[in-house]
C-alpha cells in the first residue's frame, strides 16, 4: 500500500470520526439543554381593548302603524325611498269614515236645532210668567177693595206659580240640549280625527327601510294581545349606532365616553370611530338561552361619522379602548407563567439551587409584594429571565393587557431578557435551568424584538 493511499484513508477516518463526534455533541446538546426564544423588555404604548360584535342600527327608527282598519287605496312610496317630514305615504279607504263624519254633522245640526227650540220655549215661558204676575197684581188690588172673590185671587196666585215651574222646566231643556250638542260635536270631532288618520304622512326625515303593505291589502288594527300591522319603518341615518353584545366579564371595564373603532363586515377596509353612549344594566334576554350559555350585556357605541351605503342590521365588530398606557414597561403575554415558590422570613424567594443564579442578580420584586405568607408555598405569576445561559423565575405584578403585552407594574426593568417560548419548553422550565437561545433562520443565535406601535429600546444590558 502506497504512502499516499495510507494518508487518504487516515484523512477519511478523521473526517468520519469528527462528524460522529460533532453529531453526538449536537444530539447531546439539543436533547439535554432546551432551546428557548428570548425578548428584551421594552417601553411600549399599550391599549387595553374589549372586543365585541353586533349590528349597525340608526339611532332614530319609527314604525308606522294604522289606528283605523281599512283597505289601502293609494301607496306612493317604495322600500329604500328617501322621505321628508310631512310627506304623503299612503291612503286608506275613507268611504266608511266619511259617512260617519256626515252622520255626525247631521246629528250635530239636529241637536243644535233642538237647542234653539228649547231656547224659544224658555222665552215663551218667561213671557207667560210676566203676564201671570201682572194679572196677580190686579187681582190683589181688587181683593184689597173686596171687589173680587177670594177664589179668583187664589187662582191668579196659582197661575204665577205654574208659570214659574214651567220656565224652570224650559231652562232645564235648554241645558240638556246644550249637553247633547256638545256630545254630538265630540262624536263628530272623533270621526273627523279617524278620517284624518286614513292619510299617513312621514313623521321624520329619513329612508323607508321596510314596507309590509301592498296597495289593496287591508290594514289590521292592534289590540292588547294582538299587535297591529307595522305598515312602514322609517329610519334616520343621520346618527348611527353599533349595538354590541359584550361579555359580562368585560362589562366592569367599559365606561361611558370611551373611544371605539368599528369595522363593518359589508364595508371592509375601513375603520369608523365612535364612543360608548349607553351600557345596559340588565343582561340581554333570549328565550332560547340556557344556563350553559354566556351572559351578554348590550353596549351602544355612537359613530362619530357618516357611513355611506349602510343598511340597518349590518354586522360589525368593535374594539373599545378601556385603558391606555404610554411608555409602559411591558412583558409578552406568552412569557408569563405560574410556579409554586417558597419565600423566606424576609419575603424573598428561596432558590432551590442558589449557585445557579447569576452573580450580581437581585430580584427586582419580592414575593411579599404579591402578598405571599412568610415561609409558605404558593402559586405566583412570573416570568423566566435569561441570564448567562440559565433562567431565573421572577415574580411580576401586571397591569393592563394589550393585544400582545402585559403592562408590568413591578418585577421587571427595561432591558431584561425574558423567555417567550416555545410554550412546551417554558412550561417545563425550573428556576436555574440551563438553556440556550434558539438559532434564527439565518443560523445565528439571537432574540426577537416586539413590533407593537410605540415600542422603543432605551437601554439593553
Amino acid at each position: 500500500m502506497s504512502r499516499t493511499l495510507k494518508t487518504s484513508i487516515v484523512a477519511v477516518l478523521i473526517i468520519v470520526a469528527g462528524g460522529g463526534i460533532y453529531s453526538g455533541y449536537r444530539y447531546f446538546w439539543s436533547s439535554e439543554i432546551p432551546e428557548v426564544d428570548a425578548e428584551p423588555i421594552l417601553w411600549r404604548n399599550l391599549q387595553a381593548l374589549v372586543s365585541a360584535s353586533g349590528t349597525i342600527q340608526p339611532q332614530l327608527t319609527v314604525d308606522i302603524s294604522a289606528n283605523v282598519m281599512g283597505r289601502v287605496t293609494q301607496l306612493s312610496i317604495n322600500e329604500g325611498d328617501r322621505v321628508r317630514a310631512g310627506q304623503f305615504l299612503l291612503q286608506i279607504d275613507p268611504e266608511s269614515l266619511q259617512s260617519a263624519v256626515e252622520r255626525g254633522e247631521a246629528s250635530l245640526e239636529a241637536s243644535s236645532s233642538a237647542q234653539e227650540q228649547a231656547k224659544v220655549a224658555v222665552t215663551t215661558a218667561r213671557v207667560s210668567l210676566e203676564l201671570a204676575r201682572d194679572n196677580l197684581e190686579r187681582q190683589r188690588e181688587l181683593w184689597d177693595l173686596r171687589l173680587v172673590s177670594r177664589e179668583i185671587f187664589d187662582q191668579s196666585l196659582s197661575e204665577v206659580q205654574l208659570r214659574e215651574t214651567e220656565l224652570e222646566a224650559r231652562e232645564v231643556d235648554v241645558s240638556t240640549a246644550g249637553q247633547r250638542v256638545n256630545q254630538e260635536r265630540a262624536t263628530l270631532n272623533s270621526a273627523r280625527y279617524d278620517l284624518s288618520e286614513l292619510t299617513l304622512v312621514s313623521p321624520i326625515d329619513g329612508i323607508v327601510t321596510r314596507r309590509n303593505i301592498e296597495e289593496g291589502e287591508t290594514v289590521v288594527v292592534g289590540t292588547m294581545n294582538n299587535p297591529g300591522t307595522v305598515l312602514l319603518t322609517i329610519a334616520d341615518f343621520g346618527i348611527l349606532e353599533a349595538e354590541l353584545e359584550v361579555d359580562e366579564t368585560d362589562i366592569p371595564d367599559v365606561r361611558l365616553g370611551q373611544q371605539a373603532e368599528i369595522e363593518i363586515d359589508a364595508l371592509p377596509n375601513r375603520i369608523y370611530r365612535g364612543r360608548v353612549t349607553e351600557i345596559g344594566n340588565s343582561p340581554i334576554q333570549d328565550s332560547t338561552q340556557n344556563a350553559s350559555q354566556a351572559t351578554n350585556f348590550k353596549v351602544i357605541v355612537t359613530l362619530d361619522e357618516d357611513v355611506p351605503d349602510v343598511r340597518p342590521g349590518f354586522t360589525c365588530t368593535a374594539d373599545i379602548t378601556t385603558a391606555e398606557r404610554t411608555d409602559a414597561v411591558s412583558v409578552p403575554i406568552q412569557a408569563t407563567t405560574v410556579r409554586e415558590v417558597t419565600v423566606d422570613s424576609q419575603g424573598q424567594i428561596v432558590r432551590a439551587t442558589p449557585g445557579n443564579a447569576p452573580s450580581g442578580v437581585t430580584p427586582t420584586v419580592s414575593a411579599s409584594t404579591l402578598t405571599a405568607p412568610i415561609g409558605s408555598t404558593q402559586e405566583i405569576e412570573g416570568v423566566f429571565l435569561f441570564r448567562n445561559d440559565t433562567v431565573q423565575f421572577t415574580p411580576v405584578v401586571t397591569g393592563i393587557a394589550g393585544e400582545r403585552y402585559f403592562e408590568t407594574l413591578a418585577g421587571l426593568r427595561e432591558g431584561d431578557m425574558v423567555v417567550t417560548g416555545p410554550f412546551n419548553v417554558v412550561r417545563t422550565l425550573d428556576d436555574g435551568s440551563a438553556v440556550r437561545l434558539r438559532d434564527d433562520e439565518s443560523g445565528q443565535s439571537g432574540f426577537f424584538f416586539g413590533s407593537d406601535a410605540g415600542s422603543r429600546l432605551r437601554s439593553v444590558f
